[in-house]
């Protein structure tokens, strides 16, 4: 199942270019300044005017590093989740190309950016000239993966969620190596990137999406209380974009064997 066709043939990788005081540690002084500098304090949620929930007490970013050795990419099971061998608990049922063309982000992922976290400006075409071409096969760019502006009407659920830039840099989840954030993350290590990040990486998504992650139990709980199928989108549409800017949707093994964990929790004793 891989492909190796890219964009184009040179990686824009931001392990591979210069970064600003990359021989120091980032201060946490440099770093509200960098962010102060950048208006990251003000930074608003996505499709909306309203501040975003930064920490102007700024948690800095963790130190990680890429390592030399390359993986696999994964397989599917016979329920329809990524399967990596070096992560089995990692399982994802949606890929990078999925999520993309889904409709997700509200078309502005990969839009120009300049990161607190390496102090560089990116362009988003460049860097998206590392993946797959056919990931974007059939998509606008301007609109859907590049755009500077949010429009909830491009996100499969119609509905904006998540947070901005901002509120990902000063709450200290975004690397250097990753300046985009968790997204970006999964895409390299679909294609078989590993890094010292993998663990928090993964574990992120677990605590959102995994099995046990509150993003899925809760809409599951909304479903169930809502009496209706699974893929009822008028159940909470915003937590379901939500989870599929994290690589998961909802299907109807989940949530069954939910309903059967549920019915077992609160069965009465005989």
């Amino acid at each position: 199942m891989a492909n190796t066709k890219r964009k184009s043939d040179v990686s824009t990788d931001a392990t591979k270019k210069p970064r600003i005081d990359a021989s120091e540690p980032l201060t946490k002084e440099a770093y509200r300044k960098r962010l102060d500098e950048q208006g990251k304090f003000f930074d608003t949620k996505p499709g909306s005017k309203s501040l975003d929930a930064v920490k102007h007490d700024p948690e800095l970013p963790p130190r990680v590093t890429v390592s030399p050795d390359r993986a696999p990419e994964p397989t599917r099971n016979v329920d329809g989740c990524f399967i990596f061998k070096d992560f089995p608990a990692f399982q994802p049922n949606l890929s990078p190309k999925q999520v993309l063309q889904m409709g997700s982000f509200g078309g502005t992922y990969f839009r120009d950016i300049t990161s607190a976290v390496t102090g560089l400006h990116y362009k988003g075409r460049e860097v998206i000239s590392e993946y797959p071409v056919d990931w974007f096969e059939g998509l606008s760019l301007e609109d859907l993966v590049i755009s500077p502006t949010y429009r909830k009407t491009l996100n499969k659920y119609r509905s904006a969620c998540g947070g901005g830039l901002g509120m990902w840099e000063t709450s200290g989840w975004i690397s250097d190596i990753d300046p985009y954030g968790w997204f970006q993350w999964y895409c390299r290590f679909f294609l078989g990137r590993r890094s010292s990040d993998d663990e928090r990486q993964v574990d992120r998504w677990a605590k959102g999406q995994g099995p046990k992650g509150r993003w899925r139990i809760q809409l599951m709980n909304k479903v169930l209380t809502a009496r209706t199928t699974f893929e009822d989108a008028k159940v909470s549409p915003v937590m379901r974009q939500v989870l599929l800017h994290w690589a998961y949707e909802l299907t109807s093994a989940d949530m069954e064997a939910h309903r059967e964990n549920q019915l077992k929790r609160y069965a009465p004793e005989k």
